[in-house]
């Protein structure tokens, strides 16, 4: 039976198995074992969620895709799950503009 997480008001994610995909997509699956599928990324509130949810994906038998990318105003971590299916942990500085700049009047780290 699958499951369903709602990662936010407009949007959820839904985890099936191998069998119950295969029921529900006109195209064949590809194993993600061999072939890159898409990359899952998903924000976190704080800089620290950002190794607690990947610390947490590792030590259930996940594997590190990437290491720490640490950009000063957006911090990434990526890993495999148990299905090979890539996914991406990140925070945002709230404070940094679409670039990384900070907004007009606010310094990298100071609250928005």
């Amino acid at each position: 039976m699958p499951a369903c997480l709602q990662v936010g008001e407009n949007a959820s994610v839904m985890l099936a198995s191998a069998k119950r995909f295969a029921e529900l997509s006109k195209r064949p699956a590809a194993d993600p074992a061999t072939h890159a599928l898409a990359l899952y990324c998903f924000s976190v509130p704080t800089r620290a969620d950002v190794d607690t949810v990947a610390d947490a994906a590792l030590a259930a038998g996940g594997v590190e895709a990437d290491p720490l990318e640490d950009f000063g105003f957006m911090v990434t971590r990526s890993f495999f799950d148990l299905d090979g299916h890539g996914w991406q942990v990140m925070w945002m500085d709230p404070a940094a503009g679409q670039d990384g700049v900070p907004a007009p009047g606010q310094e990298a780290g100071a609250p928005a």
